[in-house]
């Protein structure tokens, strides 16, 4: 049974409802900001590698580039390596848009934890750091725990699930 009630990820919709509500407002959706996001952590990415990463197809990359290039988001520079492509890059604006992505979520947060006490924050978010380690910990492994426990109650042929209790024995 999840005891969680998958809360967690219902906060997070919440604040990611609000963060678009927000940035909308700036004139970006969340998937031109998935672009911006890719490029600013791969600067000089082709937009064959950002269609690929993100899985588009080649006509959607090109509209959604352009749009943020005419937006003033990214720009593109002449490969020198190969004539034929292009390199992508954030501009400041794009820059500037991830403080803004980042302050308006951080706002939400502080006000959903205000009513709480200084003692009941400190632990809620020693306790979510915690969390948050062991499941970056987890991607970075490639998943191979949480793999494991959906191939084995896939393969329960008893129709009982197993729990990661189970599996730690």
């Amino acid at each position: 049974m999840d005891d969680t009630k998958r809360q967690i990820t219902k906060i997070a919709r919440e604040v990611g409802k609000f963060t678009v509500q927000t940035m909308k407002e700036e004139g970006i959706g969340t998937a031109e900001f998935d672009v911006i996001h890719l490029v600013r952590h791969n600067p000089g990415i082709t937009q064959t590698k950002v269609r690929e990463s993100l899985k588009m197809d080649k006509g959607a990359a090109a509209k959604r580039v352009a749009r943020l290039e005419n937006k003033g988001y990214l720009v593109r520079k002449p490969n020198p390596e190969d004539g034929r492509s292009q390199l992508l890059y954030a501009t400041e604006k794009a820059e500037h848009l991830k403080n803004s992505k980042t302050s308006i979520e951080s706002v939400f947060y502080e006000w959903l934890l205000e009513d709480l006490s200084g003692e009941e924050k400190e632990h809620f978010c020693k306790t979510l750091d915690m969390l948050y380690w062991k499941s970056k910990r987890e991607r970075q492994a490639g998943f191979e725990n949480i793999t494991r426990i959906l191939a084995k109650e896939e393969n329960d042929g008893d129709g009982k699930q197993g729990t990661a209790k189970e599996e730690r024995g």
